[in-house]
């Protein structure tokens, strides 16, 4: 059985429709804590910027308080940070009200364990299989309490520096920081002037409705000219919610999850410090790839989503891995997606080798990509259906190893999702038009 409520990445959808309401974070609060601290415990809660998450963070604490377990209130923080903090205060669940780099009228719930991590699907199955009943309370003498915790932040900027080697500073490197006008927007760039950088802020002005608005890391341009306007040396772009990172190098070309990967992968391998495969996703660039095999470093690609990256590190015991989206995941630093984190190992880079960001990438090249997205009357698996596999052998066989096909049913809506990759835009515009009329013809 399938999830209802939990996607890749908890719970999410506009607010006010099911399932981001008020009443629903309270049932959900509750049947979390009967699967995950049924004799009570603590949870840590942490949001961004998003004017709901006043109506979350409320929901949700009466939920917990409820069912007996003590809440730890720490407002605006990066996901990360509620992953991290989860440890450091012994908490049982953290919780982090967030829907990442989506408009801010829309808000998620997502969770970790008390080892910092995500938790798997048949925990969120069992979660979900609650959701259906009221919400529980206590007796008096059992129910929890609540408090608010005010160091949380310099805690968790103390662990972000502690992670940049201890040997270096950022003494004379100017950087431009785009916080989304999410939870980074005072951790980046006080841990950044920590170390000594000059830091030219932008997207670090939160209203409550501008988070993801025209900055971050999914609308990266206005950092892209700054870096140039400035004579910066780098730009650092995250999310609302701080786990995902993309870059600018120097000249203002933007530098993704996929080009990232590549460089902290080539840093470790010089330094023989390299443990693992390097483990991306499906949607991983084929340069990526090649770029790897060049060096002899091995690449394992898992389903789309951080925690299965995380999941195929540990299995593989690799220690770095990631997205193309800027999800990077470095496990000798941290247990979860980190994109600062993710930055400050690249500065490190950086500081250590003194090349600029543009030399450090110049040895990937990405790989054309063309994505079509074919609707559907209604959700289907296309790898259960032959006419569909036929026609992506026949691609694949023209495209040979200079190229890949990936399709991918949405798990939200009646869409397949046709990828193709390859060195020859041309060619790979042809044949994915080509597999998507083939998909839109046998899905009907």
């Amino acid at each position: 059985m399938g999830r209802k409520y939990f996607g890749t990445d908890g719970v999410r959808g506009p607010v006010g429709d099911d399932p981001m309401t008020a009443e629903f974070a309270l049932r959900l609060a509750s049947a979390a804590a009967q699967v995950l601290v049924p004799e009570g415990g603590n949870v840590l809660i942490g949001k961004d910027t998003r004017v709901s998450g006043y109506m979350f963070e409320s929901a949700l604490e009466a939920g917990f308080v409820a069912a007996g377990v003590d809440v730890l209130l720490i407002g605006p923080l990066p996901t990360p940070g509620i992953g991290k903090l989860t440890q450091v205060f012994n908490c049982s669940l953290g919780v982090m009200i967030s829907a990442s780099h989506n408009p801010f009228d829309d808000n998620g719930i997502k969770f970790f364990d008390g080892n910092g991590t995500k938790l798997s699907d048949e925990v969120e199955k069992e979660i979900e299989l609650l959701l259906g009943n009221p919400a529980i309370t206590r007796e008096s003498r059992k129910l929890g309490r609540a408090v608010r915790i005010d160091t949380a932040r310099e805690r968790y900027q103390d662990f972000c520096r502690g992670t940049f080697p201890a040997e270096m500073d950022l003494d004379g490197v100017k950087v431009v920081f785009d916080g989304a006008n999410g939870a980074s927007y005072k951790v980046g760039p006080r841990t950044l002037n920590e170390l000594g950088a000059d830091v030219i802020t932008i997207g670090c002005s939160p209203n409550g409705k501008n988070i993801n608005q025209g900055c971050g890391s999914t609308f990266p341009e206005l950092l892209q000219k700054t870096v140039v306007a400035v004579d910066a040396s780098v730009g650092i772009a995250l999310d609302g919610d701080g786990d995902r990172v993309v870059m600018v190098d120097e000249n203002g070309a933007i530098i993704d999850g996929d080009q990232l990967l590549y460089v902290l992968a080539s840093d470790r391998k010089s330094d023989s410090l390299f443990q693992g495969p390097v483990v991306g996703t499906v949607m991983s660039n084929l340069g990526l790839e090649h770029a790897l095999d060049r060096q002899g470093i091995a690449f394992k690609r898992t389903s789309v989503g951080d925690r299965y990256v995380l999941e195929a590190m540990r299995e593989s015991g690799g220690t770095i891995g990631g997205e193309t989206s800027g999800h990077l995941i470095c496990l000798d630093k941290t247990t979860t997606g980190d994109g600062m984190i993710a930055a400050l190992q690249i500065l490190a880079v950086m500081r250590r080798t003194g090349k600029s960001l543009s030399a450090l990438t110049s040895g990937m090249s990405r790989y054309p990509q063309t994505m079509v997205n074919v609707k559907t009357p209604e959700r289907v698996n296309p790898e259960t259906v032959p006419a569909i596999q036929e026609a992506v052998a026949a691609v694949e066989n023209e495209l040979e190893e200079q190229g890949r096909v990936v399709l991918r049913a949405s798990g939200t809506e009646p869409v397949i999702r046709v990828m193709v990759e390859g060195k020859n835009k041309e060619q790979i515009e042809i044949l994915a038009k080509r597999l998507a009329s083939v998909v839109a013809e046998s899905a009907t």
